[in-house]
């Protein structure tokens, strides 16, 4: 494991506990709220100051000049005319690409995506859900929450605010599939179901295609046991999907089982 995965996310669509359970997989860290610490340690800050400025965007300058004051670099007397919100971007800026260096993790939020755009070890998920499962998820994690439209008005909030400081900081759009390597719908998924499609994800091979030969059937297993097993194995990929494949190799032949007009038995 040498990839480093950042996960942007809904709010309320589990993606803190994805990325959490991705990293216990493979042994690795995962920076969320942990970042802060880091930040604080690398940069002078207090942890309390750097919270309040949390993904959080501000509303004073652009990105080009955050960008700009950090490829051309910044002395000592511009960095004092930043604004705090500025100063803080930039501390974790630099922080989350010294984090990179040290080896394989998982970045939750926080432009980790934007930080590390010019490594080539780098995946990009982002995590979405229906509103009714992310109300239900906000309404669990949070006892004072008691109705949905709280619930409701809260994950608005907290999306809003996400998209602003993704959308100031970062030359690309939050949420939006081409910002993005992979988005997955944690409400047809689920938690566990996400992070095993999360592993399962390989780069494409590109200019080669390559065909590997099925496995071999044991002789007591029946077609229907057969069937049985690829429908299990898919599950991770949704209801409708496994439902269309499944449909297909059962009833809507597929698969021919028997020996055809050119055509072998089997797959």
């Amino acid at each position: 494991m040498k990839t480093i995965i950042t996960i942007g996310r809904q709010f309320g669509s589990g993606g803190r506990e994805i990325g959490e359970k991705v990293a216990q997989h493979y042994g690795i860290k995962c920076y969320d709220k942990e970042l802060i610490a880091k930040v604080a340690s690398n940069s002078g800050f207090c942890q309390e100051m750097i919270r309040q400025q949390d993904e959080r965007p501000t509303n004073s300058f652009l990105y080009n000049l955050v960008m700009d004051t950090y490829s051309f670099g910044y002395n000592a007397s511009s960095f004092v005319d930043m604004p705090i919100s500025q100063k803080v971007f930039l501390a974790q800026y630099d922080t989350i690409k010294k984090i990179a260096e040290e080896g394989p993790c998982v970045f939750i939020g926080r432009c980790a995506d934007s930080a590390l755009s010019d490594r080539t070890n780098v995946i990009n998920f982002f995590i979405h859900a229906s509103e009714e499962y992310r109300i239900k998820e906000i309404m669990r994690r949070y006892p004072d929450i008691t109705t949905a439209q709280k619930a409701r008005d809260f994950m608005i909030k907290k999306d809003r605010q996400r998209q602003s400081y993704y959308n100031y900081y970062s030359s690309k759009k939050w949420g939006r599939a081409d910002s993005y390597d992979l988005c997955v719908n944690s409400s047809k998924l689920g938690i566990d179901g996400t992070v095993l499609l999360i592993r399962q994800f390989r780069w494409p091979i590109g200019a080669y295609v390559y065909e590997f030969p099925a496995g071999l059937v044991e002789n007591e297993e029946t077609y229907e046991e057969a069937a049985e097993i690829v429908k299990n194995a898919l599950k991770p990929l949704g209801e409708d999907y496994v439902r269309t494949i499944y449909k297909g190799i059962t009833t809507d032949r597929w698969v021919d089982r028997y020996e055809n007009k050119g055509k072998r038995s089997g797959a």
